[in-house]
């Protein structure tokens, strides 16, 4: 039985939707998030070699295993999923995004599974990696949420969250300034949506997951993003099963 859409916020999908044709443009609208995925990716790759005990020098880490990224955009964090040697389903609750997920993948001969699917209706199981990154502030019940990534999740599989974390910083740098700059897209961030790391790591408790590192995102005008132990603007967790 497919169970009602709950997760997703339609004025949300709406607002990254319109956003789809600049996502891969690392001057667009996007451009925050093209400084960002560096670091991003840097901190799953060290959590990938240390889950699945794989040599830092391989260059397909994943081959063989099944990757699921929530609320993927335009495929930011699914390519290099899938050049890390994963089979990787990509899902968006908007279907532009998934368009040009898929546009942008295709001239590469990237494998990728886009789907225009909430969570929480997604029945595929057992996925070695799951990750959703800057998405849990935007969804409309961060428990069912949280739930459904945790069905997606083999039992052995690691997870990855990122979100902004709700302080008097956040909202200044990434609502306030950020937005009123141009630098993200105004009506991006609703700070009373943020959710700090004890409120997740409830929700992770909730759904039979167990939080084992977690890593702030700092950012310098200078320096850009870095990995660091201020949790108080954005931060990643290392997840598995409990």
């Amino acid at each position: 039985m497919t169970k009602a859409s709950s997760t997703i916020k339609p004025d949300e999908a709406a607002h990254f939707g319109a956003l789809a044709a600049e996502w891969w443009d690392p001057k667009g609208s996007s451009a925050m998030l093209h400084r960002l995925n560096p670091v991003r990716l840097s901190y799953i790759r060290d959590a990938i070699d240390l889950h699945f005990h794989a040599d830092s020098s391989l260059l397909k880490p994943l081959a063989g295993k099944k990757a699921l990224d929530v609320g993927c955009g335009a495929g930011l964090l699914c390519e290099p999923l899938a050049r890390l040697g994963a089979q990787v389903t990509g899902l968006d609750a908007a279907p532009e995004n998934i368009a040009a997920a898929r546009a942008h993948a295709e001239p590469q001969r990237l494998d990728i599974d886009y789907r225009n699917e909430a969570i929480e209706n997604f029945l595929d199981k057992d996925h070695d990696l799951v990750t959703s990154l800057e998405v849990l502030e935007h969804v409309d019940d961060p428990q069912g949420f949280v739930d459904g990534l945790a069905d997606a999740l083999a039992d052995d599989g690691l997870m990855i969250i990122s979100t902004p974390n709700r302080t008097a910083l956040s909202k200044l740098l990434l609502v306030e300034l950020a937005e009123r700059t141009g630098q993200i897209p105004r009506g991006t961030h609703h700070h009373e949506q943020f959710i700090t790391p004890d409120e997740l790591e409830k929700l992770l408790h909730n759904a039979g997951l167990q939080v084992i590192d977690t890593t702030g995102l700092s950012y310098g005008p200078a320096s850009g993003f870095s990995l660091s132990d201020n949790l108080s603007l954005n931060y990643l967790m290392t997840v598995i099963k409990a």
